[in-house]
């Protein structure tokens, strides 16, 4: 099927937003056997895996010499994973991706000064009624630790550095290799992390000093789906940011809140109330309006 390249950057994010809200349910199905960091190393080993027999079969074609730009790339990705799957085990998934998808937000803000990119008062506006927003979503759920939601948080924001990031890679590297940059740094950060443990007899914690534990059973099914899920997401948000500027196509990505949402429901997470479902409406809001400006800018 042939897109109208006008409308690839939105078909792809569309794609990429019920990956990741497939592999956000995936996470929810293991909450109880696995941790955050051992569920980064799965998702990022089946992805692993994938890619290099997608090589075998398709040698990547690159122009290359951002090699910097392609491990910053997965540093920041790898980051953003971390604290989505952590804030995905720990709070409702519409709200988990909710935080993760403020990427927009802060999109505006560092393209303003890291390139300035000044799309006027509206923009302002719209930065005011994201983080209120955040305040709304952060206020029904206060009885929660802190931490919870400075790691949702954190991912909004090492989200938006990275698909920054492959806005500028897109040029020189084939898709896959900028996945790849993620997925493999994604694999290898948890491996370490888990040799020091075992060497040095380090105390295991829920997320970088992780134990070894083999899927049994179903697990290996949602496991197996976990990765496929992500991979397939990250690989159509990677094309979408190629195909279009970051906030044209990051609006769209909304679309992952509202499958979220309806999958966590299935799997037991409680409609959002009234206060809730204002902060996300408010963060969609400000994310369509960010959109909106910039591509009328651009």
């Amino acid at each position: 099927m042939q897109i109208d390249k006008r409308y690839r950057g939105i078909f792809y994010m569309l794609l990429a937003a019920l990956g990741f809200a497939t592999m956000g349910g995936c996470a929810k199905l293991l909450k109880g056997s696995f941790n955050a960091g051992q569920l980064v190393f799965y998702r990022n080993a089946v992805g692993l895996l994938v890619l290099l027999v997608g090589f075998v079969i398709k040698p990547p074609v690159n122009k290359g010499a951002r090699f910097h730009l392609l491990i910053f790339r997965g540093l920041m990705g790898t980051v953003a994973l971390y604290t989505l799957l952590y804030c995905i085990l720990h709070l409702p998934l519409g709200t988990a991706m909710t935080y993760n998808l403020t990427s927009a937000i802060f999109i505006a803000l560092l393209s303003f000064i890291l390139f300035k990119e000044y799309n006027g008062h509206i923009v302002l506006v719209a930065l005011l009624l994201g983080f209120t927003g955040m305040l709304l979503i952060y206020k029904p759920a206060v009885h929660l630790p802190w931490y919870y939601h400075a790691a949702g948080l954190l991912s909004g924001i090492t989200s938006a550095i990275a698909y920054l990031t492959v806005g500028r890679l897109n040029r020189y590297y084939d898709t896959r290799i900028i996945v790849l940059s993620f997925v493999l740094t994604g694999f290898l950060v948890p491996l370490i992390f888990m040799i020091i443990r075992y060497s040095f007899n380090v105390p295991s914690d829920d997320v970088f000093f992780i134990d070894w534990r083999w899927p049994v059973g179903k697990e290996w099914v949602y496991v197996c789906s976990l990765g496929l899920a992500a991979l397939f997401g990250q690989y159509f948000v990677t094309k979408a940011y190629g195909a279009d500027r970051a906030g044209i196509v990051s609006a769209i990505g909304y679309a992952n809140i509202v499958f979220s949402v309806f999958i966590g429901m299935a799997l037991g997470d409680a409609f959002p109330d009234i206060i809730s479902l204002s902060g996300i409406v408010c963060i969609i809001m400000s994310g369509i309006i960010i959109s909106l400006v910039r591509k009328s800018g651009s």
